[in-house]
């Protein structure tokens, strides 16, 4: 009846599935309550992250969650896995991989040696029984590097991606705050827009603004639209100066077909971008987006817990090589991430499978208003990705988006984590914030004086 036992005095605890060995597993969140899914005491839980830590990770490879033949993410992560890779782990349990993660022998070449050896559902399993602590020290070590027009994620680098959002697409409300998020040194990883009106015109429309902004002042970032993917296709067919193509994804083939796409559609998206060669560092041209509890929201879960759905939408990102991928880890709402502390916990893990696997991972370090949650939660977990290594965070005027109604990080607290931590932008951005004077190239700090460059520029939207 039970395919895994485990006899504490005189309980025996028993578990049908490696599936459902993993969500009882899984610390506490809403989500997997309201599934029905989550250990129904802490220990249970405690029970089942003891039995999960003596399953070898060979298991993985054998026991797939989601049949084969029903799911073209399985088939993906099952088709993509590099045997060789794998090799020096293969001997391993959960346990084992924790310990081997944790030690001094684990460094960072070593890492990116196996990484293609590691599916998703080995890193959510390992996450599953590590301390938070174990979760930053190891991703840490995770150096994940990509390239358009800078270079993201390098050692001692903490990145961010300017949101300009406004809740008409008004492009003069946008310019203002694209001039603020500048002057704050914020946008190297992006200049990215969720428009309010989601079309190929209205997208087409802000990806020209942009691009003009981007080009007028020879800014080394690049611009995205966050706009369906199939509106992207679109626009780069109508011309469109398209840098990024973007699109939410999820952990399970049913998932996205609710997003209403599949691979194949993101691997047309990948050719149409790269067919534009617009970048002139690198071609990474994809940005994705995940977060936990979408498949659930879906109802395209399998009784799966949401952080091993989670994971299992990296394996989708890692396919399509992309320049930017980040967890919203607190924007559905207290259903999946109830309170602080679960957000807090959600993001770490989120962080550590995505860079596990090779991801350039950030996050929207976030919380809807009816969340038990405020930004003194937020500014932890800012610092605890800070100090993981996490290769970008969001910056948003006040931190209040007013289009899409959620809290996130503002310009100021990418400045402090800077500050405080020693890091900087991108290389190529933080040299161009020095050439126009944005930035104090003697001190670093922000310049005290509105640079010329920019001067006319804001008597224009002013009307002066």
């Amino acid at each position: 009846m039970y395919r895994f036992r485990q006899v504490v005095g005189s309980n025996t605890y028993g578990f049908k599935s490696l599936g459902e060995l993993m969500a009882k597993a899984t610390p506490a969140r809403s989500g997997d309550y309201l599934a029905g899914v989550a250990a129904q005491s802490a220990e249970e839980r405690a029970i089942a992250q003891m039995t999960l830590a003596d399953v070898p990770l060979k298991m993985f490879l054998e026991d797939l969650l989601i049949p084969y033949e029903e799911d073209e993410i399985t088939r993906l992560i099952v088709d993509s896995h590099d045997l060789e890779a794998f090799q020096p782990i293969s001997h391993l349990t959960v346990g084992g991989f924790r310990e081997w993660l944790l030690s001094d022998y684990a460094t960072s070449e070593r890492l990116e040696q196996v990484r293609l050896g590691i599916t998703p559902e080995m890193a959510a399993a390992v996450s599953k029984i590590m301390r938070n602590q174990d979760l930053i020290l190891v991703s840490k070590k995770c150096q994940v590097s990509t390239g358009f027009r800078n270079t993201l994620g390098l050692p001692g680098r903490l990145s961010t991606r300017l949101q300009p959002n406004h809740p008409t697409d008004d492009l003069t409300g946008i310019a203002a705050s694209i001039l603020d998020g500048l002057m704050y040194g914020s946008g190297d990883a992006v200049i990215g827009i969720n428009p309010a009106t989601d079309n190929v015109a209205q997208a087409c429309r802000l990806m020209r603004m942009m691009d003009e902004v981007i080009q007028h002042y020879e800014i080394p970032t690049q611009s995205c639209v966050l706009t369906h993917v199939t509106n992207t296709i679109e626009a780069i067919e109508q011309g469109a100066p398209v840098d990024l193509v973007f699109q939410s994804i999820g952990g399970t083939q049913a998932t996205n077909d609710s997003f209403g796409f599949n691979l194949a559609t993101l691997a047309e998206a990948q050719a149409a971008a790269l067919s534009l060669q617009r970048g002139n560092v690198g071609n990474n041209v994809m940005y994705f987006e995940t977060g936990q509890g979408s498949a659930l929201s879906a109802n395209a879960h399998f009784q799966l817990d949401q952080q091993t759905c989670e994971a299992r939408a990296y394996a989708v990102a890692r396919c399509f090589s992309p320049l930017l991928v980040n967890t919203v880890v607190g924007f559905i709402g207290p259903e999946y991430l109830f309170d602080g502390k679960q957000i807090i916990r959600a993001g770490l893990e989120d962080h550590f499978c995505g860079k596990l696997l090779g991801l350039p991972m950030g996050c929207d370090i976030c919380y809807t208003n009816h969340a038990q949650a405020d930004q003194n939660d937020m500014d932890n977990l800012l610092t605890l990705l800070s100090v993981a290594g996490c290769t970008f965070v969001m910056g948003i005027p006040g931190s209040d988006d007013i289009m899409l109604n959620y809290q996130t990080t503002s310009f100021h607290d990418a400045l402090y984590i800077r500050q405080v931590l020693g890091l900087k932008p991108a290389p190529e951005y933080d040299a161009w914030l020095k050439r126009v004077d944005i930035v104090d190239a003697q001190t670093g700090r922000l310049s005290s004086q509105m640079p010329s460059a920019f001067r006319s520029s804001l008597g224009r939207l002013l009307g002066h």
